[in-house]
């Protein structure tokens, strides 16, 4: 369970000394510092699980959302989400793993993410196309749809079958809110891709 650093106060209010007992605590590693004040007391917990509660608003996107639904054959060490008018990106490490923070446009932010429970913990997960999109926002620009394959297939290594099993239709959808030139040429690259699939 995770829990803040009042929380815990609260808990230990019958000890004259709280702030002494989590600093024992911590030592005996009966509960972990996630970030400054935040605590979790179970060390089987996976990290994707507490992004969400290290910093927000935030959701679990770019790759490590795409090895997450098999759509990338690396796994991701690093768990990557999304946020938005942050400004900066952000990084923390701590015992359960690593952790980094980006930024997407905040037009396109609140599209294509649900809410996932799991061993009691709840969290915020792109789907597989806003992870997508999300991903390919940050990357640097190409300039055709030669290349937008090329970033899709040989760069980002995206698995061809699950590709073409994703909905073209939610990327149209959720395409224009990046205001990405990446974003731009993999809806031309979608749209030539039905056109050609309607005439075969």
């Amino acid at each position: 369970m995770i829990f803040s650093a009042s929380m815990l106060s609260q808990k230990l209010n019958n000890y004259s000394d709280p702030a002494g007992r989590i600093m024992r605590m911590k030592k005996s590693g009966e509960i972990i510092s996630l970030v400054r004040g935040l605590y979790q007391d179970d060390k089987t917990v996976p990290a994707y699980l507490m992004a969400g509660a290290i910093y927000g608003p935030s959701y679990i996107s770019f790759e490590y959302a795409l090895s997450y639904y098999g759509l990338i054959p690396e796994a991701v060490y690093t768990v990557t989400s999304a946020t938005y008018e942050k400004k900066k990106i952000k990084e923390y490490s701590n015992f359960f793993g690593n952790y980094y923070y980006h930024d997407i446009p905040a037009e396109a932010y609140p599209f294509g993410v649900s809410l996932s429970e799991e061993n009691g913990y709840q969290f915020l997960i792109a789907s597989p196309e806003k992870a997508l999109c999300d991903k390919l926002c940050i990357m640097p620009p190409v300039t055709s749809q030669k290349d937008i394959k090329k970033l899709l297939f040989e760069d980002l290594r995206i698995d061809r079958a699950l590709f073409y099993t994703l909905s073209f239709g939610d990327i149209f959808e959720i395409g224009d809110k990046y205001h990405s030139n990446n974003i731009k040429y993999l809806i031309k690259f979608l749209k030539k891709e039905q056109s050609n699939e309607q005439h075969n």
